[in-house]
Protein backbone atom coordinates (compact mmCIF):
# COMPACT_ATOMS: atom_id res chain seq x y z
CA UNK A 1 0.00 0.00 0.00
CA UNK A 2 1.33 3.26 -0.79
CA UNK A 3 -1.54 5.84 -1.48
CA UNK A 4 -4.35 6.78 1.04
CA UNK A 5 -7.08 9.21 0.19
CA UNK A 6 -8.48 11.52 2.63
CA UNK A 7 -12.00 13.34 2.90
CA UNK A 8 -11.76 16.39 4.12
CA UNK A 9 -9.10 18.93 4.32
CA UNK A 10 -9.55 20.46 7.72
CA UNK A 11 -6.74 19.92 10.36
CA UNK A 12 -7.82 16.33 11.24
CA UNK A 13 -6.74 15.60 7.38
CA UNK A 14 -3.89 17.95 7.88
CA UNK A 15 -2.64 15.80 11.37
CA UNK A 16 -3.57 12.56 9.45
CA UNK A 17 -1.40 13.38 6.37
CA UNK A 18 1.42 14.50 8.16
CA UNK A 19 1.74 11.21 9.98
CA UNK A 20 0.99 9.03 6.88
CA UNK A 21 4.07 10.90 5.50
CA UNK A 22 6.05 9.85 8.64
CA UNK A 23 5.46 6.56 7.72
CA UNK A 24 5.96 7.39 3.64
CA UNK A 25 2.83 6.89 2.55
CA UNK A 26 1.50 9.61 0.18
CA UNK A 27 -1.78 11.21 0.81
CA UNK A 28 -4.44 12.50 -1.44
CA UNK A 29 -7.11 14.97 -0.45
CA UNK A 30 -10.53 15.37 -1.46
CA UNK A 31 -12.16 18.49 -0.60
CA UNK A 32 -13.37 21.41 -1.94
CA UNK A 33 -11.91 24.36 -0.87
CA UNK A 34 -8.60 25.08 -2.56
CA UNK A 35 -5.57 25.84 -0.37
CA UNK A 36 -7.47 23.76 2.69
CA UNK A 37 -5.12 23.44 5.92
CA UNK A 38 -4.71 19.55 4.72
CA UNK A 39 -3.38 19.96 1.21
CA UNK A 40 -1.07 22.69 2.55
CA UNK A 41 1.00 19.27 3.46
CA UNK A 42 -0.74 16.40 1.60
CA UNK A 43 0.55 15.10 -1.92
CA UNK A 44 -2.50 16.27 -4.22
CA UNK A 45 -5.59 17.88 -3.79
CA UNK A 46 -8.99 17.30 -5.93
CA UNK A 47 -10.79 20.32 -5.57
CA UNK A 48 -14.46 19.06 -5.88
CA UNK A 49 -17.61 18.11 -3.82
CA UNK A 50 -17.38 15.09 -1.06
CA UNK A 51 -20.01 13.67 -3.60
CA UNK A 52 -18.81 14.43 -7.01
CA UNK A 53 -19.02 11.07 -9.25
CA UNK A 54 -15.71 11.80 -11.19
CA UNK A 55 -14.02 12.96 -8.20
CA UNK A 56 -14.88 10.00 -6.24
CA UNK A 57 -13.74 7.58 -9.50
CA UNK A 58 -10.41 9.94 -9.73
CA UNK A 59 -10.08 9.29 -5.99
CA UNK A 60 -10.37 5.47 -6.34
CA UNK A 61 -8.20 4.92 -8.97
CA UNK A 62 -5.31 6.66 -7.55
CA UNK A 63 -6.03 5.63 -3.82
CA UNK A 64 -5.52 2.13 -2.29
CA UNK A 65 -8.00 2.38 0.93
CA UNK A 66 -9.53 5.92 1.55
CA UNK A 67 -10.47 7.32 5.02
CA UNK A 68 -12.05 10.73 6.38
CA UNK A 69 -11.57 13.49 8.63
CA UNK A 70 -15.07 14.43 10.04
CA UNK A 71 -18.50 12.12 10.29
CA UNK A 72 -20.69 14.19 8.21
CA UNK A 73 -19.12 12.50 4.56
CA UNK A 74 -21.99 11.84 2.77
CA UNK A 75 -22.41 8.20 3.29
CA UNK A 76 -23.45 6.94 0.01
CA UNK A 77 -20.32 8.73 -1.37
CA UNK A 78 -18.53 6.40 1.40
CA UNK A 79 -20.43 3.11 0.25
CA UNK A 80 -19.71 3.91 -3.41
CA UNK A 81 -16.05 4.05 -2.75
CA UNK A 82 -16.02 0.67 -1.06
CA UNK A 83 -17.17 -1.19 -3.87
CA UNK A 84 -13.89 -0.31 -5.29
CA UNK A 85 -11.27 0.12 -2.60
CA UNK A 86 -11.10 -0.04 1.25
CA UNK A 87 -13.13 2.42 2.99
CA UNK A 88 -11.96 2.90 6.93
CA UNK A 89 -13.75 3.90 9.15
CA UNK A 90 -16.34 1.44 7.31
CA UNK A 91 -19.70 3.40 5.91
CA UNK A 92 -21.87 1.71 8.95
CA UNK A 93 -19.89 3.93 11.05
CA UNK A 94 -20.72 6.94 9.16
CA UNK A 95 -24.39 5.81 9.66
CA UNK A 96 -24.67 5.46 13.48
CA UNK A 97 -23.07 8.40 14.10
CA UNK A 98 -24.59 10.68 11.97
CA UNK A 99 -28.41 10.31 13.06
CA UNK A 100 -28.20 11.13 16.95
CA UNK A 101 -30.96 9.14 17.59
CA UNK A 102 -29.64 6.63 15.77
CA UNK A 103 -26.35 6.76 17.49
CA UNK A 104 -27.88 6.46 21.07
CA UNK A 105 -30.24 3.83 19.60
CA UNK A 106 -26.73 1.71 18.58
CA UNK A 107 -25.34 2.60 21.86
CA UNK A 108 -27.85 1.02 24.21
CA UNK A 109 -28.15 -1.89 21.51
CA UNK A 110 -24.11 -2.63 22.53
CA UNK A 111 -25.14 -2.72 26.57
CA UNK A 112 -24.25 1.42 27.16
CA UNK A 113 -26.13 3.49 28.72
CA UNK A 114 -27.02 7.18 27.53
CA UNK A 115 -28.83 10.07 28.44
CA UNK A 116 -33.13 9.05 28.03
CA UNK A 117 -34.18 11.05 24.92
CA UNK A 118 -37.18 11.40 22.14
CA UNK A 119 -36.80 11.98 18.52
CA UNK A 120 -38.54 14.65 17.42
CA UNK A 121 -40.35 15.59 14.52
CA UNK A 122 -42.75 18.33 15.52
CA UNK A 123 -43.19 21.18 17.90
CA UNK A 124 -46.17 18.93 19.42
CA UNK A 125 -43.22 16.40 19.90
CA UNK A 126 -41.03 18.80 21.44
CA UNK A 127 -43.92 19.89 24.23
CA UNK A 128 -45.06 16.17 24.79
CA UNK A 129 -41.38 15.39 25.63
CA UNK A 130 -40.67 18.57 27.65
CA UNK A 131 -43.43 17.41 29.96
CA UNK A 132 -41.94 13.67 30.27
CA UNK A 133 -38.30 15.34 31.22
CA UNK A 134 -40.13 18.18 33.52
CA UNK A 135 -39.41 20.56 31.44
CA UNK A 136 -35.69 20.20 31.22
CA UNK A 137 -33.78 18.85 28.57
CA UNK A 138 -31.18 19.78 25.19
CA UNK A 139 -32.81 19.91 22.29
CA UNK A 140 -30.29 18.99 19.35
CA UNK A 141 -30.79 18.77 15.20
CA UNK A 142 -30.19 14.91 14.83
CA UNK A 143 -27.74 15.01 12.07
CA UNK A 144 -24.81 17.90 10.99
CA UNK A 145 -24.60 19.60 14.53
CA UNK A 146 -21.20 20.37 15.99
CA UNK A 147 -19.22 22.54 18.78
CA UNK A 148 -22.86 23.18 20.37
CA UNK A 149 -24.27 24.30 17.35
CA UNK A 150 -28.04 23.36 15.99
CA UNK A 151 -28.47 23.10 19.75
CA UNK A 152 -31.61 24.80 22.54
CA UNK A 153 -31.07 24.49 26.57
CA UNK A 154 -34.11 24.09 28.16
CA UNK A 155 -33.05 24.65 32.04
CA UNK A 156 -36.44 24.73 33.95
CA UNK A 157 -40.08 24.28 33.21
CA UNK A 158 -40.75 28.58 32.94
CA UNK A 159 -38.69 28.21 30.07
CA UNK A 160 -40.79 29.11 26.96
CA UNK A 161 -40.53 26.41 24.04
CA UNK A 162 -42.76 28.11 22.01
CA UNK A 163 -41.53 28.27 18.48
CA UNK A 164 -38.53 26.10 19.30
CA UNK A 165 -38.69 23.39 16.81
CA UNK A 166 -39.09 25.72 14.24
CA UNK A 167 -36.09 27.85 15.76
CA UNK A 168 -34.00 25.09 15.20
CA UNK A 169 -34.64 24.50 11.43
CA UNK A 170 -37.88 22.56 11.78
CA UNK A 171 -36.04 19.42 10.97
CA UNK A 172 -35.74 16.37 12.92
CA UNK A 173 -34.75 16.87 16.18
CA UNK A 174 -34.12 14.92 19.53
CA UNK A 175 -34.70 16.21 23.09
CA UNK A 176 -32.00 14.12 25.28
CA UNK A 177 -32.63 14.74 29.32
CA UNK A 178 -30.02 16.30 31.63
CA UNK A 179 -27.40 13.98 32.89
CA UNK A 180 -26.30 15.00 36.85
CA UNK A 181 -22.79 14.48 35.88
CA UNK A 182 -19.38 15.70 37.79
CA UNK A 183 -17.14 15.72 34.60
CA UNK A 184 -16.44 14.64 31.14
CA UNK A 185 -14.19 12.20 29.61
CA UNK A 186 -13.31 10.96 26.68
CA UNK A 187 -11.67 8.00 25.07
CA UNK A 188 -9.44 7.04 22.11
CA UNK A 189 -9.41 3.69 20.93
CA UNK A 190 -7.94 1.85 17.71
CA UNK A 191 -8.91 -1.05 16.05
CA UNK A 192 -6.86 -2.78 13.34
CA UNK A 193 -7.75 -4.74 10.21
CA UNK A 194 -6.71 -8.07 12.14
CA UNK A 195 -9.40 -6.96 15.09
CA UNK A 196 -6.78 -5.72 17.45
CA UNK A 197 -8.19 -3.08 19.71
CA UNK A 198 -5.56 -0.51 21.64
CA UNK A 199 -6.63 2.60 23.37
CA UNK A 200 -5.13 5.47 24.69
CA UNK A 201 -5.79 6.65 28.53
CA UNK A 202 -8.98 8.06 29.26
CA UNK A 203 -9.12 12.47 28.74
CA UNK A 204 -11.17 14.67 31.49
CA UNK A 205 -12.38 17.55 29.12
CA UNK A 206 -13.75 21.07 29.79
CA UNK A 207 -15.68 22.32 27.25
CA UNK A 208 -16.55 26.29 27.08
CA UNK A 209 -19.12 27.79 24.34
CA UNK A 210 -19.96 24.16 23.40
CA UNK A 211 -16.28 24.05 21.91
CA UNK A 212 -13.38 21.90 23.68
CA UNK A 213 -11.44 24.21 25.67
CA UNK A 214 -9.05 21.83 27.15
CA UNK A 215 -8.15 17.82 27.64
CA UNK A 216 -5.55 16.57 30.99
CA UNK A 217 -4.14 13.41 30.94
CA UNK A 218 -4.61 11.61 33.60
CA UNK A 219 -8.23 12.26 34.06
CA UNK A 220 -9.96 12.55 37.55
CA UNK A 221 -11.18 9.13 37.35
CA UNK A 222 -10.84 5.53 39.35
CA UNK A 223 -9.50 2.45 37.56
CA UNK A 224 -12.91 1.04 37.25
CA UNK A 225 -14.16 4.00 36.07
CA UNK A 226 -11.63 3.77 33.14
CA UNK A 227 -11.60 0.39 32.42
CA UNK A 228 -15.53 1.10 31.80
CA UNK A 229 -14.54 3.45 29.17
CA UNK A 230 -12.20 1.04 27.51
CA UNK A 231 -14.90 -1.51 27.69
CA UNK A 232 -17.26 0.54 26.04
CA UNK A 233 -14.72 1.42 23.38
CA UNK A 234 -14.36 -1.85 22.68
CA UNK A 235 -17.96 -3.17 22.22
CA UNK A 236 -18.53 -0.23 19.84
CA UNK A 237 -15.27 -0.96 17.91
CA UNK A 238 -16.25 -5.03 17.99
CA UNK A 239 -19.87 -4.13 16.74
CA UNK A 240 -19.34 -1.99 13.57
CA UNK A 241 -16.28 -4.21 12.72
CA UNK A 242 -14.68 -0.93 12.59
CA UNK A 243 -11.32 -0.38 11.66
CA UNK A 244 -9.14 2.99 12.87
CA UNK A 245 -9.22 5.30 15.28
CA UNK A 246 -12.66 6.36 16.97
CA UNK A 247 -13.77 9.03 19.92
CA UNK A 248 -16.21 8.30 22.36
CA UNK A 249 -17.18 10.71 24.62
CA UNK A 250 -18.83 10.09 28.21
CA UNK A 251 -20.39 11.59 31.50
CA UNK A 252 -18.99 10.74 34.71
CA UNK A 253 -21.30 10.36 37.08
CA UNK A 254 -21.06 10.98 41.41
CA UNK A 255 -20.51 7.70 41.69
CA UNK A 256 -17.81 6.94 38.80
CA UNK A 257 -21.08 5.57 36.48
CA UNK A 258 -20.59 6.27 33.05
CA UNK A 259 -23.23 7.55 30.53
CA UNK A 260 -22.18 7.82 26.60
CA UNK A 261 -22.77 10.95 24.83
CA UNK A 262 -21.87 10.49 21.53
CA UNK A 263 -18.88 8.58 19.66
CA UNK A 264 -16.89 10.37 16.72
CA UNK A 265 -15.67 7.96 14.10
CA UNK A 266 -12.79 9.58 13.17
CA UNK A 267 -9.20 11.16 14.93
CA UNK A 268 -11.07 13.48 17.57
CA UNK A 269 -9.75 16.54 19.44
CA UNK A 270 -9.64 15.88 22.71
CA UNK A 271 -7.23 13.25 21.64
CA UNK A 272 -4.46 15.54 20.27
CA UNK A 273 -2.34 15.38 23.15
CA UNK A 274 -1.23 12.35 22.58
CA UNK A 275 0.62 13.84 19.65
CA UNK A 276 2.97 15.26 22.38
CA UNK A 277 2.51 12.71 25.56
CA UNK A 278 2.55 8.96 23.58
CA UNK A 279 5.26 7.95 21.46
CA UNK A 280 2.55 6.71 18.85
CA UNK A 281 0.22 9.66 18.25
CA UNK A 282 -3.68 9.35 17.31
CA UNK A 283 -3.00 9.74 14.19
CA UNK A 284 -0.43 7.85 13.57
CA UNK A 285 -2.33 5.03 15.27
CA UNK A 286 -5.25 5.41 12.87
CA UNK A 287 -2.55 5.55 9.49
CA UNK A 288 -1.31 1.89 11.31
CA UNK A 289 -4.94 0.60 11.44
CA UNK A 290 -5.94 1.18 8.26
CA UNK A 291 -3.07 0.68 6.37
CA UNK A 292 -2.92 -2.95 8.03
CA UNK A 293 0.39 -1.83 10.43
CA UNK A 294 0.91 -3.08 14.07
CA UNK A 295 -0.49 -0.95 16.41
CA UNK A 296 1.31 0.77 18.98
CA UNK A 297 -0.22 -0.10 22.83
CA UNK A 298 -1.72 4.03 23.50
CA UNK A 299 0.92 4.19 26.68
CA UNK A 300 1.33 7.75 27.98
CA UNK A 301 4.99 8.89 29.15
CA UNK A 302 3.91 12.01 30.53
CA UNK A 303 0.72 13.65 32.18
CA UNK A 304 0.02 16.75 29.78
CA UNK A 305 -2.72 18.94 29.12
CA UNK A 306 -3.97 20.28 25.96
CA UNK A 307 -5.60 23.32 25.21
CA UNK A 308 -7.34 24.50 21.99
CA UNK A 309 -6.01 28.45 20.37
CA UNK A 310 -9.49 29.61 19.47
CA UNK A 311 -10.16 32.93 17.33
CA UNK A 312 -7.86 35.24 19.12
CA UNK A 313 -6.21 33.11 21.21
CA UNK A 314 -3.57 32.33 18.42
CA UNK A 315 -2.69 36.39 19.26
CA UNK A 316 -0.76 34.00 22.86
CA UNK A 317 1.51 32.46 20.39
CA UNK A 318 4.44 33.94 21.86
CA UNK A 319 3.47 33.32 25.06
CA UNK A 320 3.24 29.72 24.56
CA UNK A 321 6.61 29.73 22.66
CA UNK A 322 8.01 30.70 25.62
CA UNK A 323 6.89 28.07 27.74
CA UNK A 324 8.46 25.17 28.77
CA UNK A 325 7.98 21.83 27.68
CA UNK A 326 4.68 23.00 25.58
CA UNK A 327 4.35 21.69 22.07
CA UNK A 328 2.52 23.95 19.49
CA UNK A 329 0.81 22.95 16.57
CA UNK A 330 -1.12 25.67 14.43
CA UNK A 331 -3.14 24.93 11.47
CA UNK A 332 -2.49 26.60 8.73
CA UNK A 333 -5.34 28.71 8.66
CA UNK A 334 -5.28 32.38 8.00
CA UNK A 335 -8.08 34.32 9.24
CA UNK A 336 -9.35 33.89 13.01
CA UNK A 337 -12.81 34.03 13.25
CA UNK A 338 -14.48 33.40 16.71
CA UNK A 339 -15.25 29.81 17.68
CA UNK A 340 -12.74 28.70 14.80
CA UNK A 341 -10.01 26.03 15.87
CA UNK A 342 -6.53 28.12 14.99
CA UNK A 343 -4.30 25.30 16.57
CA UNK A 344 -3.91 23.52 20.33
CA UNK A 345 -0.84 23.25 22.46
CA UNK A 346 0.04 20.74 24.58
CA UNK A 347 1.77 21.18 27.98
CA UNK A 348 3.93 18.34 29.55
CA UNK A 349 3.06 17.84 33.63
Amino acid sequence: MRTIGIIGGGQLGRMLAMAAARLNFRTIILEPQVDCPAAQVANSQIVAAYDDPTALERLAAECDVVTYEFENVPVDAAERLSRSLPVFPPPKALEVSQDRVTEKQFLNGCGIETARFHAIDSQADLEQALADFSGKGVLKTRRLGYDGKGQRVFKDATDDATGAYAALGGVPSILESFVPFEREISIIAARGIDGTISCYDPAENIHRNGILHTSTVPASINGATAEAARLAATAVLTALGYVGVIGMEFFVLADGTLIANEIAPRVHNSGHWTEAACVVSQFEQHIRAISGLALADGSKHSGCIMQNLIGDDIDDLPVWLAKPNAMIHLYGKTEARPGRKMGHVTWLA
